[in-house]
């Protein structure tokens, strides 16, 4: 090896050493960049920077690498720092799994549990329409021991010409019919501003999927006493709907549940396609309970029963479906809400359903 080859390779040696530090550098600063992100429930990849960056550096270079091995090169970089931002953001989040066994539970004075590893059923009609209705859904859902109880007062419709519910009136009746039957009471909060009438009423605040990211309305219930069900947009990943989840928490508000309700792909012969998968994947990354609409998610009533048999099975913490005295009379979503008899035989279908969590106890 002749003396100037040595002389060569001892350049480029340092300039990886001076590469190493460089890049050693900018991924310290990515770090930083990853914890602010997460304070301010930013996005991490913003492809329109990315663009910029490579733009410029493309414009700067003066070979001998062409531009296109120039832009491979920084997009393996800019891939291998927002890994690193994400990362850091993670080791922040409040709804993020910490520990295998971390798990939160949430409690209601009655002593109901979703969380412990019960199966908790959410039922009610889709809308509150009457006192009567809502009596005879009440009456059945006590007899098969359900705790909780929706009463949506407010229905955000497609069509503004669509039945919007009773508003403060039918959270009147649902209130009224939970204490004659020993039940909570869910219902959908449409802005902040509703809050603190609602608190009057509601056992449980419900964030629907038009509402998943709108942050002023999470940051908001952030502030309450009362648990939060977060509804998972059907196209929303379930990153987006950790961070929705976060800023609630961020408030000072962990008392959350998530619910799967469907996403929208291809598929006709369902309202919605229901992600099953993401039961385990939410469980995993997050402590936070995780409960699985079925009503929404099929938009058919005959799918009840497989589908609430596939929620308890998949690891869920519970179940939601809507009820109603004469479904082909009801005010919405009449196609999806079940017979008292169907409800019924939905419930015993599901009672021999085991949960992993009584399988692993077999097995040990």
């Amino acid at each position: 090896m002749t003396d100037r080859i040595k002389a060569l390779r001892a350049q480029i040696d340092e300039i990886n050493l001076q590469l190493l530090d460089l890049l050693n550098r900018r991924a310290t600063i990515a770090s930083e960049i990853g914890k602010v992100q997460a304070e301010l429930g930013s996005q991490f990849y913003d492809p329109q920077r990315e663009a910029e960056m490579l733009t410029a550096l493309q414009m700067a270079n003066k070979g001998p690498f062409s531009n296109d091995t120039i832009k491979a090169l920084f997009k393996e970089i800019f891939k291998a720092s927002l890994a690193l931002e994400e990362k850091e953001a993670r080791q922040k989040i409040i709804v993020q799994r910490k520990t295998p066994d971390q798990q939160t539970v949430i409690t209601f004075p009655d002593g109901t549990k979703v969380g412990d590893g019960s199966f908790q059923i959410i039922a009610g009609a889709c809308a509150i329409e009457s006192y009567e209705q809502m009596d005879a859904v009440g009456e059945v859902l006590a007899s098969e021991g359900v705790k909780i109880m929706r009463g949506m007062a407010y229905k955000p419709r497609s069509s503004p010409y669509d039945f919007q519910g009773l508003g403060e009136e039918g959270l009147k009746i649902a209130r009224q019919v939970a204490n004659k039957y020993g039940m909570l009471v869910v219902t959908e909060i449409m802005d902040m501003s509703q809050i603190p009438m609602m608190s009057d009423y509601v056992d449980i605040f419900w964030v629907g999927a038009r509402n998943m990211q709108n942050s002023f309305l999470l940051k908001a219930l952030g502030k309450v006493k009362q648990p939060v069900i977060l509804k998972r947009h059907f196209s929303a990943t379930l990153k987006e709907l950790l961070y929705s989840a976060e800023y609630i928490a961020s408030g000072g508000n962990t008392q959350i549940i998530f619910i799967e309700r469907g996403i929208r792909t291809f598929n006709e012969e369902t309202r919605n396609t229901l992600d099953i998968g993401a039961v385990p994947l939410l469980k995993m990354e997050s402590h936070l309970p995780v409960i699985v609409d079925i009503s929404h998610s099929a938009g058919r009533r005959d799918l009840a029963i497989p589908f609430g048999r596939i929620a308890k099975a998949s690891g869920a913490d519970g179940l939601m479906v809507e009820v109603h005295p004469n479904p082909p009379v009801a005010m919405s979503d009449a196609k999806q809400q079940l017979y008292f008899d169907q409800f019924r035989a939905l419930m015993r279908a599901i009672k021999d359903v085991p949960t992993p969590m009584e399988l692993d106890a077999v097995k040990e």
